[in-house]
């Protein structure tokens, strides 16, 4: 965790003091009198409740000011000198405070002769926070019990709701320079096709426009939308190192054997060419793939690679914590998981309009044109696996993950039942979501069954029937030869 020396403290508390009044996120006291420690825990859940609501990062209680006059009087209040009971004061504060709340506390000398000891409070994302069961709000200069102003709890629960990942911060307090020295700006730059600008004060106000960094007082924060993507090295970031694309390669078809294991830690977006270079790089190639391709080729379609390994990226769940985004290759399959159940129901990704956790971040991929339009990518993955002439993908829904499965060539007779069933009921959805409907004919093109061996097609059409998966898109229709099929959901 970044910490402030007592230079950047000191010019911390001067901005503070130049506040005409004392604000609702603001505390300011000329010494620790009452033996009551309770009203420490107090002021802490005020103050983070106060700063949700007031849209401030921080709140902050500092012991050593005039209250009135803004001026530095000194303090002899010592938090780490204190106990309650036989237990240290911030350890004792951090357990009363619920849900955990991220402070610091901070003693300094602001001149020779005059202390200052400020707690420094991060905003609460969780709604309200209570200290010893209840809990508070400033209204004014006052320390009131929130329980007595619904309205400014009903909106800091509607605040919290709101709080995205991309919009906390990777990182505290820190100089231009250390943004620098954390973020590849210049891969920005070149992504987005921008000059880079001639100084350091308009690369930062650029990266201050785009939300990747975010200027408080003289320092600067760096958000997790402009770390998960631009970070020259994510394990930098206490809070996303474990998010780091780790991909492995094994020997066969299961994790006995492992040929390397490789984590690629730089920005999804700085280093997305280069994930998916690698990743390539580890393919099989094939000589023969049904009628379409008759050249040595890679196994897999790179824009199926390219968008399933950013559809991974951007929507997983960041809360979960040891689980990171995957790339296992095996002889026989791909399997690209994330953490995170999908939002969407699997059988629905073709057709269904597009949820992500991560808007920001998805949407910052697409402006980069690192991914595929809004509600193409799947599409676009299906056609080329077709293409490909490969076994359907399998979207599965993991415990806590989810799970994509890229499967090797292989002929229609060494499918199995399952692998026939989903690819035809995804040839339906895709020709469906195309405008089309899906015919005895075109599931022959699809799986490259000649003319006079239809009855194949006409099985597989047959069991994706008894799955419930499809349906005849005109029950009418008496003669077989002419039925058109659509998705059960159509």
């Amino acid at each position: 965790m970044n910490t402030m020396n007592d230079n950047e403290l000191i010019k911390l508390v001067d901005t503070l003091r130049k506040y005409h009044k004392e604000v609702e996120w603001l505390e300011f006291k000329k010494n620790y009198t009452s033996k009551n420690l309770n009203e420490i825990g107090e002021y802490l859940s005020a103050l983070t409740n106060s700063a949700c609501l007031l849209d401030r990062p921080k709140g902050y209680l500092i012991y050593g000011i005039d209250n009135d006059t803004h001026e530095i009087v000194g303090t002899t209040f010592k938090p780490s000198k204190c106990k309650k009971g036989a237990e240290e004061l911030e350890a004792w504060l951090a357990r009363m405070l619920d849900p955990r709340l991220d402070f610091r506390i901070y003693e300094f000398n602001y001149s020779k002769d005059k202390a200052v000891t400020l707690f420094e409070i991060d905003k609460t994302k969780f709604g309200p926070i209570n200290f010893s069961g209840s809990a508070y709000i400033r209204v004014g200069s006052s320390k009131k019990k929130l329980k007595d102003y619904r309205e400014k709890e009903r909106k800091i629960w509607q605040k919290t709701r709101e709080i995205s990942f991309e919009t906390e911060y990777a990182t505290d307090n820190i100089s231009n320079d250390s943004v620098l020295d954390l973020l590849d700006y210049t891969g920005y730059f070149s992504l987005m096709k921008l000059s880079l600008p001639s100084n350091k004060a308009a690369i930062l106000a650029k990266l201050c426009e785009e939300k990747i960094i975010v200027k408080f007082a003289s320092k600067y924060k760096i958000t997790n939308l402009g770390a998960i993507l631009f970070a020259k090295d994510l394990n930098c970031f206490d809070g996303l190192k474990l998010k780091a694309l780790r991909i492995v390669i094994y020997k066969g078809k299961n994790r006995v054997s492992t040929i390397k294991e490789f984590i690629h830690a730089p920005g999804y977006a700085v280093g997305f060419e280069r994930f998916i270079d690698y990743i390539n790089n580890q393919l099989p190639e094939n000589e023969v793939i049904g009628k379409v391709f008759r050249e040595q080729t890679k196994m897999y379609p790179d824009i199926a690679i390219r968008e399933l390994v950013a559809n991974t990226l951007f929507h997983q769940d960041f809360s979960i914590k040891g689980s990171v985004p995957m790339v296992e290759i095996f002889e026989d399959r791909i399997e690209i998981s994330n953490p995170g159940e999908p939002i969407i129901d699997t059988l629905r990704l073709l057709d269904h309009k597009p949820i992500s956790r991560n808007e920001e971040l998805a949407a910052f991929m697409r402006r980069l044109r690192l991914c595929e339009e809004r509600g193409s990518g799947i599409d676009k993955v299906i056609k080329w696996v077709e293409a490909y002439q490969l076994p359907g993908p399998d979207f599965a829904r993991e415990n806590s993950f989810f799970k994509v499965t890229l499967f090797a060539y292989k002929t229609l007779r060494k499918m199995n039942k399952q692998d026939k069933i989903r690819a035809c009921y995804q040839h339906c959805c895709l020709r469906y979501v195309s405008g089309e409907a899906m015919t005895n004919t075109s599931l022959r093109e699809r799986f490259n069954i000649t003319g006079k061996n239809y009855p194949q097609s006409s099985r597989i059409i047959s069991e994706t029937l008894k799955e419930g998966l499809i349906k005849n898109s005109d029950p009418s229709t008496k003669s077989k030869r002419y039925v058109k099929y659509i998705p059960y959901f159509a």
